[in-house]
């Protein structure tokens, strides 16, 4: 692992990959809501949806058909 310290460039490329992700969440808040309640509520949709990127990548893999391009290719 590198431990130099961050440049600037990779700090901006940073924020502009969390911000937007952050804006999502913070929008859905309750307005009382505080940056770290935001924050861990981040935590929890993000880990959410890295669950449904698994799930629907497992779906994508392999070499399912579906119904209806198997009936296609049916010579009758």
């Amino acid at each position: 692992m590198n431990n130099n310290p961050l440049t600037p460039d990779e700090v901006q490329k940073a924020a502009e990959q969390f911000f937007p992700l952050f804006d999502i969440v913070r929008n859905r808040m309750p307005a009382n809501a505080t940056t770290e309640d935001t924050l861990k509520v981040m935590e929890t949709v993000c880990g959410l949806a890295q669950k449904l990127r698994a799930e629907e990548e497992k779906i994508k893999f392999g070499f399912n058909k579906n119904e209806t391009d198997t009936e296609s290719t049916t010579v009758g």
